[in-house]
């Protein structure tokens, strides 16, 4: 048996410029976090069964990969040529559809859990490189890179994208400990369909958005973190502009939020839910006072890893 665990992640600049529609037309500059909560995929060869289980929030058994109905395990198994015999369960430490990347850290997860079952040792570039080919390119999802390459290489990390889809990572060179205590998470308690909602997605304010990412690596690059967090609330109140990122409830919550002393914060992730992200000089008061289940955290420094085989 094989099994994997892949992290999730939250942006921390330039999310959306990661979209295909704008980094083919400008490149793109983004930066993100894993975090030390996890997706955890295992995978077995049944030597006595000729089909095919999977198990997710649902459970399937199929005699034909094409009855697979989650579309991520169907076309990662024939990609790697898996047809039968075998068996795939995941289990999630958060929820789906709150904005931490669980869709691409599952794709990551599930292309490390079968490559390993073949007897290979992907690099991490090929867990992002082919995860974001079956979901983007196979499955047509309108996804960008970020999910997949923050899962597969972990860490805090910058990722410059060419024209052409190239990706270029170089680790974030700051003090992540004091970053990580100014961080604060809490669960909204709304989902949200992310690839609904990134469908809906256009280029339009995307310039602002990437501009704002430089001046953030140039502040965190510097350990201005109050600068830092003055940039994520510009950042927010640009990016509810540009669509259907929040309601009223989130936008209560948000405001409660800088007035027990946050400098900034944002929903994590394409928006309309999931978790709110703050950056704060005082968490525990935040902590304390905000009517929200507080969500803690830890960087992720390792990426997708094979826990046992």
């Amino acid at each position: 048996m094989i099994l994997v665990k892949t992290p999730l992640r939250f942006p921390l600049a330039g999310g959306g410029t990661d979209l295909p529609n704008w980094y083919q037309e400008h490149g793109s500059m983004f930066i993100s976090g894993a975090i030390n909560k996890y997706i955890y995929i295992s995978l077995h060869k049944s030597e006595f069964h000729p089909v095919i289980r999977a198990r997710y929030s649902i459970m399937e058994e199929v005699d034909h990969l094409d009855k697979i109905q989650n579309g991520i395990i169907r076309e990662t198994f024939r990609f790697y040529g898996i047809t039968n015999s075998v068996e795939i369960t995941s289990h999630a430490e958060i929820p789906d559809r709150t904005g931490l990347g669980s869709s691409g850290s599952f794709g990551v997860g599930v292309v490390h859990a079968i490559a390993e079952l073949n007897g290979q040792k992907p690099h991490k570039k090929e867990l992002a490189g082919v995860s974001t080919y079956i979901q983007s390119d196979v499955l047509n999802f309108p996804i960008g890179q970020q999910d997949q390459w923050s899962a597969a290489y972990g860490g805090v990390n910058i990722y410059e994208v060419n024209k052409k889809g190239r990706v270029r990572v170089n680790p974030l060179k700051t003090n992540l400990q004091e970053l990580e205590r100014r961080l604060v998470m809490f669960y909204t308690g709304f989902k949200r369909d992310t690839n609904e909602i990134l469908s809906k997605s256009s280029t339009e304010g995307l310039d602002r958005i990437q501009e704002l990412a430089w001046q953030a690596k140039e502040s965190l690059e510097k350990e201005n973190f109050d600068d830092y967090g003055r940039l994520l609330n510009e950042h927010w109140q640009f990016k509810k502009k540009r669509g259907p990122m929040t309601n009223s409830q989130i936008d209560e919550y948000y405001e409660m939020g800088l007035d027990l002393g946050a400098l900034g914060g944002k929903l994590v992730g394409a928006g309309g839910g999931g978790f709110l992200l703050f950056y704060t000089n005082d968490r525990d008061n935040l902590i304390k006072n905000m009517p929200l289940q507080y969500q803690s955290f830890k960087w992720d420094m390792e990426g997708s890893k094979v826990i046992y085989d």
